[in-house]
């Protein structure tokens, strides 16, 4: 068993766990060598959020065996980025690096990351290259990043890469602001002063299966460019002051060409058809008004509502049991 050091860690590994039982011990077998030959002084915090397979078992198992870990168990499932933020509120390091733990993005990176951030990069971002993932998935992937970063505006190469660096400062700011809705990598840019981006490699996926669905991935990125930006509120007023105009316009062209003219519309024409057209687009321009600022209103909601972001159950350390 290794002995479990008192002293404060200057690497903070974060991992966020949920149904993981396959992945678990091979993620171990890579990461604790990787950090061991870095020289650093390290810890390891395991986030179990509400897993319904035998992954809060398989990380007692390392707390048991390895001084070096800790393991905060979740009382239910509250997603990926609240497991991340839990741990950085127990994370001691200088350094704080976050990982995936179905071994996508391979932990012998993580040296790369420390190494840029020993030159005094406070934001160390990755992005994939070689990515090992369906073309639909990628394709997507790229134009969101696009429309995401000019939305929000931001620069980030790569949302859905979750090997990043953070220095203390950053983490302790993100601590701080306690928001309730909170995309990690976009927030620590806004507070990043020296922020870098580097090439990282992919593997395809052994284990499991992604814990996002095509409906999780839209919803986590229009998540993400509300949380960032107004450019959705001021789009939707935009395409209603268009909407409005055209129907306008359309009405001026109606009135032209009956009395001016002198054509009689007595049947269901083609301008009448095309009015039809436009009274629909009218009704789907309201429903999308209407959801954009639905989801601002209830963004102050939550944060009106004062309840916590997640609940703990326990936090296991090698040898010690803590509620």
């Amino acid at each position: 068993m290794e002995s479990n050091t008192k002293l404060i860690p200057e690497i903070s590994i974060i991992i966020p766990a949920y149904n993981e039982e396959q992945s678990l011990r091979p993620l171990m077998a890579e990461l604790y060598p990787v950090m061991k030959d870095t020289g650093r002084s390290f810890e390891i915090i395991f986030t179990n959020d509400g897993s319904r397979d035998k992954t809060l078992e398989i990380l007692k198992e390392f707390c048991a065996t390895y001084g070096e870990v800790k393991v905060i168990d979740f009382c239910g499932n509250y997603g990926q980025h609240m497991a991340i933020m839990a741990a950085f509120e127990q994370a001691k390091g200088s350094k704080i690096i976050t990982l995936d733990a179905d071994l996508q993005n391979p932990p012998k990176e993580i040296p790369r990351l420390i190494e840029e951030m020993d030159k005094g990069h406070d934001v160390v971002g990755t992005y994939r290259v070689g990515r090992n993932d369906p073309i639909f998935r990628k394709v997507a992937s790229k134009y969101v990043n696009k429309t995401t970063n000019r939305i929000a505006k931001l620069n980030i190469k790569d949302y859905g890469c979750m090997l990043r660096g953070y220095d203390r400062r950053i983490i302790d700011i993100i601590n701080v602001s306690q928001e309730n809705s909170t995309f990690i990598p976009a927030l620590a840019q806004k507070f990043a002063t020296n922020p870098i981006e580097i090439p990282i490699a992919h593997r395809s996926r052994e284990f499991g299966d992604s814990k996002y669905s095509l409906f999780q991935l839209i919803r986590l990125n229009f998540d993400l460019m509300t949380s960032f930006s107004t450019v959705p509120l001021q789009l939707v007023t935009v395409a209603g002051m268009s909407i409005s105009v055209i129907a306008f316009l359309s009405l001026i062209f109606l009135i032209f060409i009956r009395f001016a003219l002198g054509i009689h519309m007595t049947t269901r024409s083609f301008f009448s058809l095309a009015f039809d057209a436009l009274e629909f687009i009218l009704i789907g321009a309201n429903l999308l008004a209407a959801g954009v600022i639905g989801e601002y209103v209830g963004r102050i909601y939550k944060a009106s509502n004062h309840r916590p972001r997640y609940s703990i159950r326990r936090i296991y350390t090698n040898g010690e049991n803590n509620d």
